[in-house]
């Protein structure tokens, strides 16, 4: 990527960060508005949790994945460590596809 693609791509990112805290308080927005952008990050969110659950790349990623994503969910909505909830799930999904469950 050349020099000068990268400068004005730094360069946008500094304006767009730098603008947040200068418009707070001169823009307002809807009630409306305000309850759309939280509930699209959720939305978002939830979309991220999906893909990744089933997916592998560009193809499924096999029920052992899908399971160790739920259990580590489980584990999550139980308060564990957070430690505890990724080992959960990479253990579930490890074990299962030991056993051949793809």
């Amino acid at each position: 990527m050349p020099v000068a693609a990268v400068l004005i791509l730094a360069a946008g990112t500094f304006a767009i960060r730098f603008a947040g805290p200068l418009l707070r308080d001169r823009v307002t927005l809807p009630d409306k508005v305000n309850e759309l952008m939280t509930a699209s990050a959720t939305v978002l969110l939830f979309a991220l949790v999906a893909v990744s659950t089933f997916t592998n790349g560009k193809q499924f990623g096999g029920w052992a994945l899908v399971i160790g994503v739920l259990v580590g969910g489980l584990a999550a909505w139980r308060k564990l460590p957070f430690v505890a909830v990724i080992v959960l799930a990479a253990a579930t999904t490890a074990g299962l596809r030991l056993i051949g469950v793809a």
